[in-house]
């Protein structure tokens, strides 16, 4: 697709796939650590309560994330806005390296009270401080527009 057919995708749009993202993990996560620590994990105190939580709340949901941007260029929540990660240089796949550098720049983003992902709002290519650190943009094709309604006159 040529640079003419895409536009950046804003901050609401990406803000709902990060929501379809986020309950999709949960949706697998939460069972399992359940199943793992059974009802008292919910009310316990403490960030980490044991290896399978360190497995399940954070290793696992960097690893799918990687993943399906290697595979995909995008999440589930992505795919569902037509949203793709693309190298900001040349609009082409980015690198693995790229994607794992965007990940963790998520964290550097969320420090300053989540300034670096709220500054997708107000850049002029809609980057976050992780897009910026990997050298990524977020495109979908422009004019995504529905087909038109016809009916068939035919009986």
């Amino acid at each position: 697709m040529e640079a003419d057919e895409l536009e950046y995708v804003g901050f609401w749009a990406r803000f709902g796939a990060s929501l379809i993202d986020t309950v999709l993990i949960g949706i697998v996560i939460w069972p399992l650590l359940t199943a793992f620590y059974g009802d008292a994990y919910w009310d316990g105190e403490g960030i980490v309560k044991g290896p399978m939580d360190v497995l399940l709340s954070w290793v696992f949901p960097m690893v799918a994330v990687i993943v399906f941007w290697v595979a995909k260029q995008a999440t589930p929540g992505k795919m569902a806005v037509s949203a793709r990660i693309v190298d900001a240089k040349t609009g082409a796949a980015p690198s693995t390296g790229q994607f794992i550098g965007r990940y963790l720049g998520y964290f550097l983003a969320g420090l300053p009270l989540g300034l670096g992902i709220f500054w997708v709002a107000f850049d002029g290519r809609k980057q976050g401080w992780h897009d910026k650190l990997a050298g990524t943009v977020v495109v979908r094709q422009r004019n995504r527009k529905p087909r038109p309604v016809t009916f068939n006159e035919s009986r």
